[in-house]
């Protein structure tokens, strides 16, 4: 690690006080890490955040050719490594590099970036004032080593920060031959968290995973943890299933509907929905419009963890003024039960300044 990277550790350690966790009722979720500092998913971004004072900590999961798990948003690694440099005959038709095409002692060859695109043969960041692509050296991390990691840290801190695991498109793992929702209850039981108390939640985007993980996978295993559905507008074409050998896009619209919640409560024991189900969109500054869903999920028992509250350049919803007035509409106005986003910082230091009622 870097001596300025130390340094930022340490300033961001000594601004925090100890019992930060859960201020106000609410949990702060480093969406992929501190990833408005550092790029997503590395281990520096990783135990930034943990200094930051997030309660959760988010990890994307997607399986290797030799079915390890490793910690990467997407199912391809183009848009945050060099793999085009370092193995460039190695895409697949569609001219994608996908994880589950490379072992994990070739995706340890790779540098971890900050996420970009490339333009006329030049990285461009998708977020133009994070940390520049190609600076300093990051590597990818298996799931092992990042809870090795933030349980390390919770050691040497005497915090208890949790994890926040997401299994990433298990009907493309599946019909690709690999169980990675197994994979990832394995790691789990193997590091201790096996139950509703320990500091963890598993998400998917895939309701009949979940409901294959409440109602087999995790009972085989003696185990029983908090399952969240996460939810995604089906035109977004994120999460797919297979009719045969064809992928088609999932429909999420039933999510919306009213009784949603109560069905979702069956089999999950919280929802994480995109910010622009909650507060509409194209709400006039200071009159909100506030969907139901937050409500109903309360009512069927559900907590609501949505995502991801940034505050970079453009990234700002037209309604909120600045950052903090954006965490004060989700965490107070609508009633959520914690945010996911990518300045721990900000909402840790925003929730403990913020007077209790």
């Amino acid at each position: 690690m870097t001596r300025w990277l130390a340094a930022l550790l340490t300033a961001a350690m000594a601004s925090l006080t100890p019992a930060m966790s859960m201020a106000q009722g609410k949990i702060v979720i480093a969406h992929r890490g501190a990833s408005g500092y550092l790029p997503e998913h590395s281990q520096a971004g990783k135990a930034m955040a943990h200094a930051m004072g997030a309660d959760y900590i988010e990890q994307d999961l997607v399986m290797t050719r030799d079915n390890r798990l490793v910690v990467l948003h997407d199912l391809t690694l183009d848009q945050v490594s060099d793999v085009a440099r370092v193995f460039p005959r190695r895409c697949r038709d569609d001219g994608r590099y996908y994880v589950i095409d490379f072992t994990l002692e070739e995706i340890r060859q790779l540098t971890l970036t900050e996420r970009h695109e490339i333009e006329d043969g030049r990285p461009m960041p998708r977020f133009p004032g994070r940390f520049p692509p190609g600076m300093s050296t990051f590597r990818v991390s298996t799931f092992e080593e990042e809870i090795e990691l933030i349980q390390g840290l919770n050691q040497s801190t005497g915090r208890t920060v949790g994890l926040y695991p997401e299994i990433k498109s298990p009907a493309f793992h599946r019909h690709a031959g690999r169980d990675i929702s197994a994979a990832v209850l394995d790691v789990l039981q193997t590091y201790g968290y096996t139950r509703r108390s320990d500091r963890l939640y598993l998400q998917c985007f895939d309701p009949e995973e979940l409901r294959r993980l409440r109602r087999e996978l995790l009972p085989a295993r003696g185990m029983d943890i908090n399952l969240v559905q996460l939810m995604a507008k089906t035109a977004w074409e994120t999460t797919m299933v297979y009719r045969g050998d064809k992928p088609v896009p999932y429909d999420f619209d039933w999510m919306l509907a009213p009784g949603a919640m109560e069905t979702i409560a069956a089999y999950a024991d919280g929802v994480g929905p995109w910010i622009g189900m909650i507060v509409t969109e194209g709400s006039p500054r200071g009159r909100l419009v506030f969907a139901p869903l937050v409500k109903e999920a309360h009512a069927a028992g559900l907590v609501v963890h949505p995502y991801t509250l940034r505050a970079d350049m453009g990234h700002l919803p037209p309604y909120a003024a600045d950052f903090e007035t954006l965490l004060d509409i989700f965490l107070f106005q609508a009633g959520v039960d914690g945010v996911f986003t990518d300045f721990p910082d900000r909402a840790v230091n925003y929730l403990l300044r913020r007077p209790t009622p």
